[in-house]
């Protein structure tokens, strides 16, 4: 006999329906898995065997083929354990086949029958919702991730035998139910605050800057001047994620597998710190089956780059195309998958070898040469897609061992949201663009238009940095931004005064 049963792959972050065809026929007991299953697909049949035998059901003693279609589409991961059990048990008769057509099946099994958590379940939801299917039977710990997808009846369950109740007798169950919009409501997990931080006024300065407009960022400085906690400070002055953002950013972790044991959303801006010796693959992703890499774990949020001299210049160069196009596109034989990365960049770097180059207290001991050699790991281009460059000096005795606290960043983010607010107004014809650090050229030409005196002072410091083209949309871009926060809508001679004073590594050059 024949069943048919309706599972589903990930190519990229997308999801790709799958029929799971199972005839059970005569001849020589034995499960033939086709359809290009990668390992882990073909080691589903003993599991099956096992999980089928250990939940108190029987295996056909007969030979078994299934087909999973389309033929061309690698199939990878033990998400196919569930829909291949439950063929077999429709295709010998054991279960009620009428409602196989109507749902799509998920789930790993254990020995014992009972269901596993798998990976890519939110983008798998989705994607049955826009292909009129009536719900989804996944694992218990998968059930809330799917459940935030609208209008789509989901249920979840711990075992087998379980869902073998389900198929025959479905009214008795009822489908999990969850609020997506007030679940991102809910508490998340605390973030670090700027009042921790003590005296730099430029440097957090700048960092309201950076995420009011979504800018790149860079911080300069010898070692304890506090580059780093500055930087993993960033994500609590930025603005909450937006529904749409939130489901965008949990479809990329789902899919890399990191949605399993955080609920059914991501609630926060990602802040992804990958070590300094990441490779390339890693940071951009990659694999046999492309999986996405640091950069777009980061999407709509915040990658740090502690220590960005001690990166590969290669690895660093990985990163010109989605600082600048906002997406991350990884080709191989068989396929090629388009990844989003629109982040914000933040890095930190001492300025020499040493570390203390410049620094009022401590004599550098480098050598005119090793500088230039530690400074040409960073690429001119590169450094051109950074539009704050800041040097962070180590704070005075009396400023350590004040009790005086900084500013909060409840009320930097307040500001931030009124600067992101206004720029959502000046782009609302264009649902591209979320924020300042994105606009083209049009958008400049259209929104940074400059008066005699600004054009002169921008003109004088193209020629005195020799900055190139890039770099001036950069201060176009950051002056646009200081004017947000100051609530003007033109752009004055000290907004752009402010925006060339963020080109530390340029002055420094």
């Amino acid at each position: 006999m024949l069943a048919t049963i309706w599972s589903a792959s990930i190519v990229g972050i997308d999801a790709v329906k799958v029929g799971v065809e199972v005839d059970v026929s005569g001849g020589l007991p034995a499960i033939t898995v086709v359809g290009l299953p990668d390992l882990a697909v073909q080691e589903s049949r003993e599991r099956v065997k096992s999980a089928l035998r250990n939940a108190g059901f029987a295996v056909p003693v007969r030979k078994i083929v299934v087909n999973l279609t389309p033929a061309d589409l690698r199939k990878e991961g033990p998400c196919f354990d569930l829909p291949i059990s439950l063929g077999i048990l429709a295709a010998s008769e054991q279960v009620d086949a009428e409602l196989l057509g109507d749902y799509l099946f998920l789930g790993e099994l254990s020995l014992d029958g009972s269901l596993r958590p798998v990976t890519g379940v939110l983008p798998i939801a989705a994607a049955a919702k826009r292909l009129g299917m009536v719900g989804m039977v996944v694992a218990a710990d998968n059930v809330r991730e799917a459940a935030v997808v609208k209008d789509l009846s989901v249920y979840g369950f711990k075992h087998l035998t379980e869902v073998a109740e389900f198929l025959s007798h479905p009214e008795d169950y009822t489908p999990v139910k969850l609020d997506a919009k007030t679940e991102l409501k809910s508490a998340a997990e605390p973030v670090l605050n700027l009042k921790d931080v003590k005296g730099q006024n430029h440097a957090r300065r700048a960092l309201e800057i950076a995420a009011a407009g979504g800018h790149n960022l860079i911080f300069v400085g010898p070692p304890g001047s506090g580059k780093t906690m500055l930087a993993r400070r960033l994500p609590g002055i930025l603005p909450p994620l937006e529904f749409d953002e939130s489901l965008e950013v949990s479809q990329i972790h789902s899919v890399a597998g990191f949605l399993k044991n955080k609920g059914s959303l991501i609630k926060q801006r990602p802040f992804r710190s990958p070590h300094h010796s990441a490779s390339g693959p890693s940071l951009v992703g990659g694999g046999s089956f492309p999986r996405p890499g640091e950069i777009s774990l980061a999407h709509r949020g915040v990658l740090f780059l502690d220590e960005l001299t001690e990166f590969k210049r290669s690895v660093l160069e990985f990163l010109r195309q989605p600082l600048e196009d906002g997406y991350v596109s990884i080709s191989r034989t068989r396929q090629s998958v388009t990844f989003p990365a629109q982040f914000t960049l933040v890095a930190s770097t001492n300025p020499c070898p040493c570390g203390y180059f410049g620094d009022p207290i401590q004599n550098c001991t480098c050598s005119p040469r090793l500088r230039e050699q530690y400074w040409a790991k960073l690429s001119g281009p590169l450094m051109d897609r950074i539009d704050l460059q800041v040097g962070v000096n180590r704070l005075k005795p009396e400023e350590m061992t004040t009790s005086e606290t900084g500013e909060a960043s409840e009320n930097v983010r307040d500001r931030v949201i009124a600067a992101r607010e206004r720029a959502y107004y000046r782009f609302k014809d264009d649902s591209s663009i979320r924020c300042n650090a994105q606009m083209q050229s049009n958008h400049l030409r259209n929104f940074c238009q400059l008066d005699d005196a600004s054009r002169n002072l921008l003109e004088g410091a193209i020629r005195r940095l020799g900055l190139s083209a890039r770099a001036m949309d950069r201060i176009l871009k950051v002056s646009r931004t200081i004017a947000d926060l100051a609530a003007e809508e033109a752009i004055k001679t000290h907004h752009v005064a402010e925006a060339i004073q963020y080109r530390t590594i340029d002055r420094m050059s």
